[in-house]
């Protein structure tokens, strides 16, 4: 059974909410872009992937990285 349910900007995955405003971690967007830890990185000091920086650590909003994705693939 899919215990999933989904609205305009929210989903409800197991019992817990994701919404587009959910903060990511480098390991969550590698996985959610299947690239490297690395590759994150990169384009995050490179002003490329939309990231903030607090203190050491890399933080990403998902909304972000959907916006991202999608000017991405428009430019062809």
């Amino acid at each position: 059974m899919n215990n999933s349910i989904t609205t305009s900007n929210q989903a409800i995955v197991g019992g817990v909410a994701s919404t587009d405003h959910e903060i990511l971690t480098v390991i969550d967007v590698a996985q959610f872009l299947r690239v490297p830890k690395s590759t994150v990185y990169k384009l995050a000091r490179q002003g490329e992937l939309p990231a903030s920086k607090i203190g050491k650590h890399w933080r990403f909003l998902r909304h972000d990285l959907n916006q991202w994705m999608h000017s991405r693939s428009s430019q062809g």
